[in-house]
């Protein structure tokens, strides 16, 4: 039971990273009607300036601050530069352009950073684990991640839905032509939408940095996970990337930790370790082939959100 708890809370813990990459994602693809591969890119970029930053400072509280306004800055430079001129476009166009910046900023950081990894050292009190419940201990740092994220879940709900910023968010997702002929300033409006979601993947890569090594390509692999969350969610949903990103982690952290116990009832226990990883993964797309089947607009569609 104390074990099943740990993973629980494991699960969850990788579903608010999810959460922030899936946000971002649903935030520019539901406004911009843009699909962008490069967003793992800027997850990668918070890292790197996390570990940079508070190597320089001293403070990981800093360097974290320093970090997403670094990265904040490189979206709405790259969005001026590079995005604008893929808008109206198809989405094969978006893709191809996304991808080459993809393996632009891989080389990026290893003209930078080298081809060796990074580590970003945690403060004392964040490397203590914390009683939960009677007999039960977490590491300290895993709680900080779910409850910062529910904090930029809930700043996000609350900018999305009350806030005049917001408004015009929504207004631009359902009709951007009109909001446009009503005197708002699309471009500079696209520019914040892309910069708050860089932002969002930045913070994931920095609140994920500690406890992975920071290295070139760390964003690729998480970020098809957040393409599978927004679409189990619904595009364009912020509830609907929040419920799917949990139900995404659990699958994946739980069917990890406990699928080789029942594999090991019908097959080796080197069979059960190497299948149990592939079958996790498997059950979260046969979910989001379900999804696409029975209600292809998403747990929480656009309209809904």
């Amino acid at each position: 039971m104390l074990y099943f708890i740990e993973q629980f809370l494991n699960g969850v813990q990788l579903g608010m990273l999810l959460f922030l990459l899936a946000a971002g994602l649903t935030l520019i693809f539901g406004i911009m009607d843009l699909v962008n591969l490069a967003h793992g890119s800027l997850y990668m970029l918070g890292a790197y300036f996390a570990a940079t930053f508070a190597a320089f400072t001293g403070s990981f509280v800093l360097g974290a601050a320093l970090a997403l306004a670094a990265t904040f800055v490189c979206g709405v430079a790259l969005e001026i530069i590079a995005i604008r001129p893929l808008y109206g476009r198809n989405h094969l166009d978006h893709v191809l352009g996304t991808f080459g910046l993809l393996l632009f900023f891989n080389e990026l950081v290893r003209l930078i950073w080298g081809p060796a990894g990074m580590t970003l050292s945690l403060p004392g009190e964040m490397l203590t684990a914390v009683q939960i419940l009677p007999h039960v201990y977490y590491p300290a740092y895993r709680l900080v991640i779910i409850a910062a994220t529910l904090v930029v879940a809930a700043l996000l709900y609350i900018v999305v839905m009350r806030t005049r910023l917001g408004m015009l968010i929504r207004a631009g997702a359902s009709n951007r032509e009109m909001v446009g002929a009503l005197g708002v300033n699309i471009k500079l409006l696209y520019t914040l939408v892309f910069g708050l979601g860089a932002a969002l993947a930045g913070f994931a890569g920095l609140m994920q940095a500690p406890i992975l090594t920071v290295q070139i390509g760390m964003g690729e692999n998480i970020l098809i996970l957040a393409f599978v969350v927004i679409i189990i969610g619904g595009i364009g949903s912020i509830r609907g990337a929040f419920v799917a990103a949990i139900i995404v982690g659990l699958i994946d952290t739980v069917g990890r930790a406990f699928l080789p116990d029942l594999l090991r009832a019908a097959l080796s226990t080197n069979a059960a370790l190497t299948l149990a990883p592939a079958l996790s993964s498997m059950l979260i797309y046969m979910l989001m082939a379900g999804i696409l089947v029975f209600r292809p607009e998403g747990l929480f569609p656009a309209a809904s959100r």
